[in-house]
């Protein structure tokens, strides 16, 4: 094998080493403007399932347990800043190239002495298992620097890495600088790494910016390292989570990527998927095993479901708490502080919202039940609604147990319907309904004979 064909033989597919006692910090480098998005939202506030990438790379950071996360950012990205709290902010002052921004973040490490783990904002996909290898492998290695490396489909526009006869990096060649010969190599920087932070301002003094674009590359660091005597090592991880955003496209494909990976998380859980490619998850969604997931279904943030839950198709829920039994949609609506009981049926076009719906209760088809409590084993009828807001304040409705609301019916807020009521079709009630009574509130019928005789006939 030559030496540009040959690949890392650690990769993080075997199992990963305990990690020596050592201090770890990360840097997440999150300045860039990502003008190939064509948005005036920061590049790494663009959501994939929901969450903005920054929240989905510190989330992973803060599971490696590291003395302190330092995020670096561009100047006015207070949004970002925001996310990031309460961890410490960098500012890059000028987009002057990966290696400024490292720079920017030495006076928040302060006399750090430990491992710095370099990660990047708009790389969010990288699992924790990933970065707890390549520490691994840097800590066991005693090494200046450790790359981490991957093998893309296409190589292109990736810098190529080379490695000696041991396996150390030898060298990385970026795609313009790289002969034809060179550009065979599949293997490719990532662009993540770890670095000792023993000596590293000083590293970091020493880099240049002699290349087209003026910038100092962190890429640069290995060489200077290699030249002071440190080695530095290298390991492969899997592309799929190394990919990175720059446009629209690849968002929509770390979206994908993302979701395909939480439908057979949730499949091999217990769950069933009936066509898994139309379901998208939350990451803090959370489902029961034997529940079952129709086409088309929704689920944003803060979704709990028990077990043996049916969801049929084209249901979009969010913020809710489903229990076993409970039978929802198709096509209904469940929002922020909807809480399903046992057994209970929300049918196709209902709405629930800040609602408690007791266990076997029944809404299904064509109601809003919002700001409200629906009694155990009550019946909330066709086109019914609780009507809780007055255009200044919402107010609560209050249904008790074996109640029956009949279709078209208008409950004005607040009010109570006690255990056993019925409410006739097409009332609107504005006052309680005590136990057991029958509420009628709607205007008596008349019929005017002959009245609406030639009434649709045009006059002449």
């Amino acid at each position: 094998m030559s030496n540009l064909a040959k690949t890392v033989m650690t990769d993080l597919s075997q199992p990963i080493p305990p990690l020596p006692a050592k201090d770890l910090a990360v840097v997440i480098l999150a300045a860039g403007k990502g003008t190939r998005m064509k948005s005036a939202m920061s590049k790494v506030m663009h959501p994939i399932a929901g969450v903005p990438m920054i929240k989905h790379i510190l989330t992973t950071a803060e599971s490696l347990n590291p003395k302190k996360i330092i995020v670096v950012l561009a100047p006015a990205m207070d949004d970002v800043a925001k996310i990031a709290a309460p961890h410490s902010i960098a500012i890059q002052q000028q987009q002057l190239g990966t290696g400024d921004a490292l720079k920017a973040a030495i006076h928040e490490l302060g006399d750090f002495k430990g491992n710095i783990l370099v990660l990047y904002g708009d790389v969010p996909l990288v699992s924790a298992r990933t970065l707890n290898g390549l520490v691994a492998h840097h800590m066991n290695g005693q090494f200046g620097a450790t790359v981490l490396a991957m093998v893309p489909p296409n190589a292109t526009g990736y810098g190529r890495i080379f490695q000696n006869a041991d396996g150390t990096l030898a060298k990385i060649v970026e795609e313009k600088d790289a002969s034809d010969e060179e550009k065979l190599v599949r293997l490719s920087n990532s662009g993540l790494m770890v670095l000792d932070g023993d000596r590293l301002a000083d590293t970091l003094l020493k880099l240049q910016n002699t290349n087209n674009q003026g910038e100092y590359y962190l890429v640069d660091v290995p060489q200077i390292m290699a030249d002071e005597g440190r080695k530095s090592g290298v390991i492969r991880g899997d592309y799929a989570e190394l990919r990175g955003v720059n446009t629209r496209a690849q968002l929509a494909e770390l979206e994908m990527a993302w979701q395909h990976a939480k439908r057979i998380e949730m499949m091999e859980a217990g769950v069933t998927l009936l066509d898994p490619n139309t379901v998208y998850f939350a990451p803090d969604t959370v489902i029961g095993n034997d529940t079952v997931i129709g086409q088309h279904v929704v689920f944003g943030a803060g979704v709990t479901i028990a077990s043996g839950v049916e969801i049929r198709a084209f249901c979009h829920i969010e913020g809710a708490v489903i229990q076993s039994g409970a039978v929802i949609g198709p096509f209904a609506r469940l929002r922020p502080g909807a809480d399903i009981g046992e057994d209970a049926k929300i049918g196709n076009f209902v709405e629930i919202k800040n609602a408690k719906i007791g266990t076997g209760a029944k809404a299904n088809h064509l109601g809003y039940i919002g700001d409200a409590e629906l009694g155990a084993h009550s019946n909330f009828g066709c086109g019914a609604i609780t009507v809780n807001y007055d255009g200044r304040i919402k107010s609560k409705t209050i249904i008790g147990e074996h109640v029956m609301i009949g279709s078209n019916a208008s409950l004005i807020a607040p009010i109570t319907i006690a255990d056993g009521a019925y409410v006739a079709a097409g009332s609107t009630l504005t006052h309680n309904v005590e136990q057991d009574a029958l509420a009628i509130a709607r205007a008596r019928q008349e019929v005017l004979p002959n009245k609406g005789k030639n009434r649709l006939k045009k006059d002449h």
